[in-house]
């Protein structure tokens, strides 16, 4: 119900200097200095099926960095993953974002659309599609699953999910790392984390991280306050109870208080620099949330492992932004809404080895969103027409899951998984217009349920230690929603999406172990999409329905690293394309309504054939590359450079395709650069990042442009011990 739809792989890389060079290196858990070695190519491993394989042996398309990975890349925060991986595009429009993989995720920026992308931190599902800016922080990997997910990661993975497995205590003894960082804008940040043995079995690590920048911004006009200014602080603690090999409990706490500022815009049609901009209404935006999980495994004397993933969330967002972008225009929206996630996962994992292996689990969400009286307002201007909202959206998710994998002779393998999931949405809430002349309360209860049975079959073939094939065909649901109430009708709610997708897929390994190579194939089925049209009986407001005809996806997908001596590269890159089926739309931002069915239009006045038109932000083209060279001086002492360049192409910010009307994003071409000198246990390290200054707009959210982050630059030091 949030927010403005009011209104119309990489790689990892085993070379220690390389490592050690970057200032997120101490994300490794061990918190030592590495070694000098050689470069080389070390094992990946992802956990998307409940179990750690081999990324270069598992029929899965995805990408994965470690907690150095993401430092020697400059990503520090969610929408920076689009310059690291192919076929990821994130649009930031303030406190949440649209996180969108081969143009499938969250293309409606509100709370009544879950996300088809759910990131995971330790196996707990986050808010879906808020709280996202949680910087990354001591950090010990990350995964990157693109496509449906319909066997392991919930009924809404239907583009992908996002694995974050922070630094975990260990029982190695006292190690940690502290980093400081000065740039411009007075880009000032402070983070560290120690490992801390308590017992034999007990340990603990604390992690923390500061940070304040002056705004990207100057605002003009008659303005209130709020101008982007990012003030934001962070802290985790864990616990690692460890008795005995079988038995393993860690606890994890994580708080964090984002101050951004408030996420200034201006119209999509404006054509004045992106950071120079008017206003005349409040700009606010804060998120404080806090997350608590907790991770038991035992394994049995027969190597069957009992797993138990439990998670409590609690997050509050206050948020007030300028709709209309201008000085001159009258549209407000202030918010301020909590949120609470409770979550439970309980897994039986058979032993990793044998003709048979298998994982079987039960799932449950329960998703509440709070809406106070008096704290959720949309002036169409103030005081004029207010349109207040309270009450409580109430959401849940059950699921039971398996998956069966036959190891079959001749390195053959073959899996089935399913799920049977079923998720409902409930409305207790109450719709406000306070003015005398046009006072009206219009209660809202409202039930929608889906139910749904997806999953994945797939067969693989290991050719022989440096080749692997594999084919799989797999399936994923989006839950449907409810819509906001408008004048005096409660619209019917949406229904869920569903997503089947075809893949193939060839990782290789060659000259020794120095090239790694995934080239992947996909074709995708969409249907029922979720989108946003005006609503016929109120046009200042917006209506979320089904596109029932299918959407087609397909591409192709390259990955590739490289390590010679002290050389290392990463390459990435995709190629796509997408087109809406039959479909018909009133684009809001003309004025008038005429009748328009989404069969059968017809293409007249503001109704728009939309049959043909590409995937929201869905670029044709991506691509990413990065190379660094150890540099050794003599002793311990080295010197790394490494330079990143990320090609994002153009894509729409809607289907209506209507450059003039600013729904066309140009490509954006992003540099940066890192040059860092280790001597021992520390690290001196300059960095750049959009080193060319490509002011470009990162995502268009109901007629407002919103930028990306301009050229930043400055120094990091790092002590490990």
């Amino acid at each position: 119900m949030r927010i403005m739809s009011f209104i119309g792989i990489s790689l990892t890389w085993g070379a220690a200097g390389v490592l050690a060079s970057t200032w997120a290196a101490a994300a490794d858990e061990s918190g030592a200095s590495a070694p000098q070695q050689t470069a080389v190519l070390s094992e990946v491993v992802v956990t998307a099926e409940r179990r750690t394989t081999d990324l270069q042996r598992t029929a899965i398309a995805a990408s994965v960095l470690t907690g150095a990975d993401l430092g020697a890349k400059g990503i520090m925060t969610v929408d920076q993953l689009q310059t690291a991986m192919p076929s990821v595009t994130i649009q930031n429009f303030g406190q949440g974002n649209d996180f969108n993989i081969r143009g499938i995720g969250k293309g409606e920026h509100n709370t009544q659309t879950s996300t088809g992308v759910i990131t995971y931190r330790d196996g707990v599902a986050t808010f879906p599609g808020y709280f996202q800016d949680e910087p990354f922080y001591d950090i010990g990997s990350l995964e990157v699953l693109r496509g449906p997910q319909g066997t392991f990661v919930g009924q809404n993975a239907t583009g992908g999910a996002v694995f974050i497995t922070e630094a975990n205590p260990t029982l190695t003894g006292v190690n940690g790392y502290v980093i400081g960082q000065y740039g411009n804008y007075n880009d000032a940040l402070l983070q560290g984390a120690v490992n801390l043995p308590i017992s034999d079995t007990v340990a603990a690590r604390v992690a923390v991280y500061d940070e304040y920048r002056d705004s990207f911004y100057h605002i003009t006009g008659p303005y209130t306050g709020g101008n982007g200014t990012l003030k934001e602080s962070s802290a985790r603690f864990s616990l690692l109870w460890q008795p005995s090999e079988a038995l393993k409990v860690l606890w994890k706490n994580d708080y964090n208080y984002i101050d951004s500022g408030g996420y200034p815009a201006d119209p999509a049609t404006a054509k004045n620099d992106l950071f120079h901009l008017t206003a005349n209404a409040e700009q606010l935006a804060i998120d404080q949330f806090a997350r608590s999980t907790l991770n038991v495994n035992y394994t049995f004397a027969n190597g069957i492992t009992l797993r138990s993933i439990s998670g409590y969330q609690w997050g509050r967002t206050a948020y007030d932004a300028d709709l209309d972008g201008t000085a001159a225009g009258g549209l407000t929206f202030q918010d301020a809404v909590k949120e609470k996630v409770l979550s439970e996962e309980l897994n039986l994992i058979s032993p990793d080895h044998g003709l048979l292996t298998w994982v079987a689990g039960l799932y449950y969400q329960a998703n509440n969103y709070y809406f106070p009286f008096g704290h959720f307002d949309i002036g169409l201007p103030p005081g004029v027409y207010d349109y207040d909202l309270d009450g409580v959206n109430l959401t849940n998710t059950a699921a039971t899951f398996g998956q069966l994998t036959f190891n079959l002779p001749a390195d053959v393998q073959f899996q089935l998984g399913l799920r049977y999931s079923h998720s409902d949405s409930t409305n207790h809430v109450t719709i406000y217009v306070p003015e005398p002349a046009f006072a009206s309360t219009l209660p809202d209860h409202q039930t929608e349920h889906d139910n749904k049975v997806t999953g994945k079959a797939a067969v693989s073939w290991s050719v022989n230690s440096d080749n692997f094939l594999y084919a799989f065909v797999a399936t994923g649901y989006k839950a449907g929603g409810l819509n906001v109430p408008s004048g005096l009708t409660l619209p019917q709610p949406f229904r869920a999406e569903y997503v089947t997708d075809y893949e193939i897929g060839w990782k290789a390994t060659a000259f020794d172990g120095h090239l790694r190579t995934q080239l992947g194939g996909y074709y995708t089925d969409y249907q029922n999409f979720q989108v946003t049209v005006q609503n016929p009986t109120a046009p200042t407001l917006n209506l979320e329905l089904n596109n029932s005809s299918p959407t087609k996806l397909y591409g192709i997908e390259l990955s590739a690293q490289a390590a010679v001596g002290n050389l290392s590269i990463d390459f990435a890159t995709a190629v796509a394309h997408s087109s809406l089926g039959t479909f018909f739309a009133n684009d809001p931002r003309f004025a008038g309504n005429v009748a328009c069915d989404p069969r059968a239009g017809p293409a007249i006045g503001t109704c728009v054939n939309l049959s043909g038109h590409p995937q929201t932000y869905a670029p044709t083209f991506t691509l990413d590359v990065g190379g660094q060279y150890v540099i050794r001086l003599g002793g311990v002492d080295t010197l790394t450079p490494r330079v990143n360049f990320a090609h994002i192409g153009r894509q729409w910010a809607t289907l209506f395709d209507n450059e003039a009307l600013g729904d066309h994003l140009q490509d954006r071409n992003l540099l940066s650069a890192q040059l860092a000198y280790q001597h021992g246990d520390w690290t001196l390290a300059g960095y750049g990042e959009n080193l060319t200054d490509d002011h470009y707009v990162s995502a268009v959210i109901s007629g407002l442009r919103f930028a990306g982050a301009p050229r930043q630059y400055g120094i990091r030091l790092m002590k490990s011990f």
